[in-house]
């Protein structure tokens, strides 16, 4: 069966000083570097949040205050602070992330007028972002899941990873949660275990 290492977001801005720090961010560095040295993964694929300056799901950009909700397009949007904007420090892998062993990119979060946690489609579920074309075009029936944050693009991706049809395991120690309310994480391991997704270490 081959198996990809699907590595969520480990950029600037999701990181330790970032505008959207996760508890923790950097610990789970170390982890997912380790896999990557001690295992065998047919594919190795990095998502990127990627977004234009003028976002819909930044607060900024509506008047709004972070933490506020909206209904976007059709369905609720978490307000964030203004994060991963294409081009910035803040968008860019973090540094400590090996990346010798990467075989592919995924950037989401493009189209302003609608966010996109998973790595595979925008929370509309209107537009792919070629992972699963990828995955499915080098015969990978088996996906690793680490990376930032859990209970957000993490849990997307997992959960249409399982959609897909993919074996779906998540590694516990290769992600934090971002916890805006503090039992969004544990919400969201009880969620992805319903769905299907084996959840190591």
């Amino acid at each position: 069966m081959k198996k990809a290492l699907i590595i969520v977001d480990v950029q600037n801005d999701f990181c330790e000083g970032g505008a959207l720090a996760v508890p923790g961010a950097n610990e789970i560095i170390p982890y997912i570097n380790l896999l990557m040295e001690e295992n065998e993964y047919d594919q190795i694929v990095l998502t990127q949040d990627w977004h234009p300056a003028n976002h819909k799901s930044f607060a900024s950009n509506n008047g709004r205050k972070v933490g506020e909700s909206i209904i976007l397009n059709g369905i609720p949007q978490f307000m964030w602070p203004d994060h991963c904007v294409q081009g910035t420090f803040g968008a860019e892998f973090h540094k400590d992330l090996n990346r010798d062993k990467v075989t592919h990119i995924v950037q989401k979060g493009k189209n302003t007028e609608i966010d996109s946690y998973s790595g595979f489609q925008d929370n509309n579920h209107f537009m792919k972002t070629g992972l699963d074309d990828f995955l499915k075009y080098h015969e990978i029936q088996l996906l690793e899941i680490v990376g930032l944050a859990m209970d957000y693009c993490v849990k997307f991706t997992c959960l249409d990873a399982v959609a897909n049809g993919y074996v779906t395991c998540l590694h516990f120690n290769g992600t934090k949660a971002v916890n805006v309310k503090p039992e969004n994480g544990r919400d969201a391991i009880y969620e992805m275990i319903q769905k299907g997704v084996t959840v190591l270490g």
